[in-house]
């Protein structure tokens, strides 16, 4: 979303307690001019870390625990997105309270037309413009870069601004100003699709400006965009030109990675025809959804390379001169689940025996006068596959010594200077990491000791990568000790952190299903149904719920776009809210523009839904997951509603008559035009109908045979145990009018029941379907149901 009307955008930054290293530690909150700056995670010097600052407007002081609230919701969901989630510690984030006198912005559609007295002049309707886009929220431009003024250290070249709007309506907007609804609930996803633009130059890959209209076919030539092309699979590769190293790989965020193939994805740069993106769709194109990998290689190389400035950050011993006795040392960034790779070498040879660590003791090795010492900071991350992007200044940094005089002297204190933080527990699978005081002449030790015991996993010990362990679910502690090793100086510091190796759970509720399947974890709906996720874990912190469908990428789960307190509507089209679609079932994706559903098939049958959590330390629990089977039917409206004990068998001679639990204590004739809908309960004897106008079974058992002819309307059985033979012959299915599919229609529906007898299906107007839910057949299956 770019510029203006597209769109909502606004930049997602978030997250929990952070670290403080010593030289912050001591640090207060500042207040100058009535705003305060709070540090929420701050891991380094603000010139060698992108830094986001996040703003507040239309908070009263009192409704600052709420804003605060929100910081951590749109932290916590950034966090959980790779690469943020690998390279959170490349970030500082600070937090501007700018308390307003009125609570709320200007021009919010929620409450008309009024204006609000606030600290920094946000409204939507482009600032209360009658011909502006409603969702267009913006705020004043010299305010918000003045609260933003007051991070110390911070400057317009290193910073993100992400103002949050206090209002549960939709709006945002993109740049390096990016807006956003604090308490809406999609706000929080728009932010990690600005920081795309702002921070990694990405575009846009849905079809359209505004929503209901795409731009056509796009006529141009070979866009830059990283991530559009004209190019075919075939020339990409001959050509080694955009993603050709990802192509035909499953994508993080749905489908195979293609080019302008037949089956590849067209449609993008706010055009449908004409050109290609590499995945079906990411964040780029869908907000819940990854970014691709090559979107994710993109942003990772701006990351590293912190924006603009374009150089891995690397802290060492000043580069020039040094004294065969010295020791030398770099310090890189630290990726929270994987470890950057140093590689030490002298006069042009590499020393295999240093390999990993972060200082090198000249004294220990053979080095003369004008020997050139060197090390080789790399990223070996899995998310690069360009070789020139990993030898960019952004993820590569050498450093070069050349032996000589010696270094000056320095007292320091044995102690930690940088480390992760000690206040935010650390994930089960985290690289925690320690910098100490660096003397001149000798490395400072560093034991660590997990739950009590002595553990290490790395060259120097700076570093302990708890990944190693597989830790058992549960708390564990850690601790790190630096002393000094030659007994200069009998001081020492310890740092501890709590372990948190449990995994988070993302409980679901379902609606009610129809009747479940007999083969487990697989529910029978009719047209659609919902799911609520209420995600959760043994510590506190906002955990992030995610679901998928049939393998494709993982989605964040947000409630509804209208409300985050309800559930997820899925449905074979999906449900029209705002001229988007959210919750298709059909190809294509869960959401995209209205126009779009046309080209795309409808989600009619059966679907496996997966669903995780992730929680404030990082950790992503093991997902669940259940079947779904989606069936076409117009809703009966009963005549009759029958419970409880029948006696002697029932007769259905006219309207709709509904058993509800029944138990029939014999057997059921439903006459010609009559219609006999059993859910659930049990029926003893037979069911015999001719000439009904609809019969369904859901979840029934029945333990005769079950006869139906002649039916001029709907033959329906999901989920039902029939213990008899089972005859359908004759009957007509008249397509619901929820169908959406093939004109032909379909068939009489059966799926996900358990027979016992045999089914015979003859002279019916269509072939028995299952809709992907088979059905346990254990006698003979002929004629139209042989398909089954």
């Amino acid at each position: 979303m770019r510029g203006t009307a597209a769109a909502l955008a606004a930049l997602s930054l978030m997250a929990t307690s952070a670290v403080l290293p010593p030289f912050e530690r001591t640090a207060e909150a500042t207040t100058l001019d009535g705003a305060e700056v709070v540090p929420v995670q701050v891991t380094g010097d603000p010139s060698e870390r992108f830094n986001l600052v996040l703003l507040g407007d239309g908070y009263t002081t009192e409704e600052m625990p709420d804003f605060h609230e929100q910081v951590e919701r749109h932290l916590n969901v950034q966090w959980s997105i790779e690469p943020f989630r690998s390279y959170r510690h490349y970030f500082n984030v600070y937090v501007v309270e700018t308390p307003s006198a009125e609570s709320g912005v200007d021009c919010d559609p929620v409450h008309g037309w009024e204006r609000r007295d606030t600290a920094l002049g946000m409204g939507f309707f482009n600032g209360c413009d009658e011909s502006a886009l409603e969702r267009l929220l913006t705020v004043d431009a010299a305010s918000a870069n003045a609260a933003a003024d007051l991070v110390p250290g911070v400057t317009e070249d290193n910073r993100q601004i992400l103002a949050l709007a206090n209002s549960e309506t939709y709006g945002g907007a993109g740049g390096r100003l990016a807006t956003a609804s604090s308490d809406n609930a999609l706000s929080a996803l728009i932010s990690p699709h600005e920081l795309a633009h702002s921070l990694g130059r990405l575009q846009d890959e849905y079809p359209y400006y505004f929503r209901d209209t795409s731009l056509g076919r796009y006529d141009g030539g070979e866009p830059d965009s990283a991530h559009h092309t004209l190019m075919t699979s075939e020339e990409m590769l001959s050509q080694e030109a955009k993603w050709w190293r990802w192509l035909g790989e499953e994508s993080e965020s749905g489908g195979t990675i293609a080019a302008a193939d037949p089956d590849g994805h067209e449609g993008g740069l706010y055009h449908s025809e004409g050109i290609w993106r590499p995945s079906d769709h990411s964040m780029l194109k869908t907000l819940g959804y990854y970014f691709d990998q090559v979107g994710r290689e993109v942003m990772t190389h701006r990351i590293s390379g912190l924006r603009d400035q374009a150089t891995l950050p690397v802290a060492s011993t000043p580069e020039g001169e040094v004294g065969p006795e010295n020791v030398v040392w770099a310090e890189g960034p630290h990726p929270v689940r994987h470890e950057l790779a140093y590689t030490w070498s002298v006069g042009g040879e590499e020393l295999p025996d240093a390999e990993g660590a972060r200082a090198l003791d000249l004294s220990a090795l053979d080095v003369s006068a004008g020997d050139e010492v060197s090390v080789t900071v790399t990223d070996p991350t899995d998310f690069v596959r360009d070789p020139l992007i990993r030898a960019s200044d952004a993820m590569t940094r050498t450093l070069t010594w050349t032996v000589g005089a010696p270094l000056e002297p320095v007292e320091v204190e044995v102690g930690f200077e940088r480390f992760r933080d000690t206040e935010r527990a650390v994930g089960g699978d985290e690289v925690v990491y320690v910098e100490t005081a660096h003397p001149t002449d000798r490395v400072l030790d560093v034991a660590w000791e997990l739950d009590g015991s002595p553990v290490s996993t790395s060259a120097d010990d700076r570093t302990l990568d708890l990944g190693a362990f597989d830790l058992a679910s549960g708390d564990h502690t850690l601790t790190a000790t630096v002393t000094d090793p030659t007994g200069k100086d009998e001081a020492s510091e310890s740092l501890t952190w709590a372990v948190d190796a449990t995994a988070p759970t993302a409980p679901r509720e379902l609606s009610e299903a129809a009747a479940t399947a007999a083969d487990g974890e697989h529910h029978l709906f009719l047209n659609g149904f919902s799911m609520k996720l209420s995600p959760e874990d043994d510590r506190d912190g906002h955990v992030v719920g995610e679901f998928r469908v049939d393998g494709d990428g993982w989605h964040h789960y947000y409630g509804w776009p209208e409300d985050s307190e309800a559930p997820f509507r899925f449905t074979p089209d999906g449900t029209e809210v705002d001229d988007l679609v959210y919750g298709s079932l059909g190809t294509g994706g869960l959401s995209m523009a209205v126009f779009e559903v046309d080209g795309h098939e409808p989600g009619w049958g059966t679907h496996t839904v997966e669903h995780r959590a992730i929680d404030a330390a990082g950790n992503i629990g093991a997902p669940e997951s259940f079947r779904a089977t989606v069936v076409p039917g117009d809703d009966l409206e009963c005549a009759e509603t029958v419970t409880g004990t029948i006696t002697g068998g029932l007769r259905v001679d006219e309207g709709v008559v509904c058993l509800d639990g029944a138990d029939v204590r014999g057997g059921i004739t439903v006459t010609e035009g009559a219609s006999l809908l059993v859910d659930g309960g049990s029926v003893r004897g037979g069911i015999d109908a001719a000439g009904a106008h609809t019969v369904r079974l859901f979840g029934a058992e029945v333990r005769g045979s079950v006869s139906i002819a002649d039916t001029t309307s709907e033959v329906t059985i999901l989920g039902s145990t029939l213990a008899g033979s089972v005859s359908l012959t004759g009957n007509t299915q008249v397509p619901a009018s929820t169908w959406t599919g093939p004109e032909e229609g379909y068939g009489p529906v059966l799926a996900g029941n358990r027979l016992n007898g045999a089914l015979a299906c003859s002279n019916n107007s269509g072939s028995a379907t299952d809709f992907g839910a088979t059905n346990d057949v254990k006698g003979s299956v002929s004629g139209q149901c042989s398909g089954l």
